[in-house]
């Protein structure tokens, strides 16, 4: 499965690296980084086993994941606007 989401978010004068990596179906998670300046500023694992649970065909519990990483990354995104992830 392995997988990466990389996005770029401008906010208030800043740009945010976001990265959501997918850690594989053994730890059944994957990891969101915020950069700022190439430092990390934020990290979170974000289970997915209820998602694996599911025993979807493979091509859509790949999808199925990517779309939680967008999800979370949409709301990473929401929490620097809101000041809740300001470094």
């Amino acid at each position: 499965m392995f997988a990466a989401v990389n996005k770029l978010f401008a906010h208030a004068g800043r740009e945010y690296h976001l990265q959501a990596e997918d850690l594989g179906a053994d730890l059944a998670a994957f990891e969101v980084r915020v950069y700022d300046g190439g430092a990390i500023l934020w990290r979170k694992r974000v289970p997915y086993a209820e998602l694996l649970a599911k025993k979807l065909p493979r091509e859509e519990e790949d999808e199925a994941v990517r779309a939680l990483m967008d999800k979370t990354l949409q709301t990473v995104q929401a929490a620097i606007v809101k000041g809740k992830l300001a470094g």
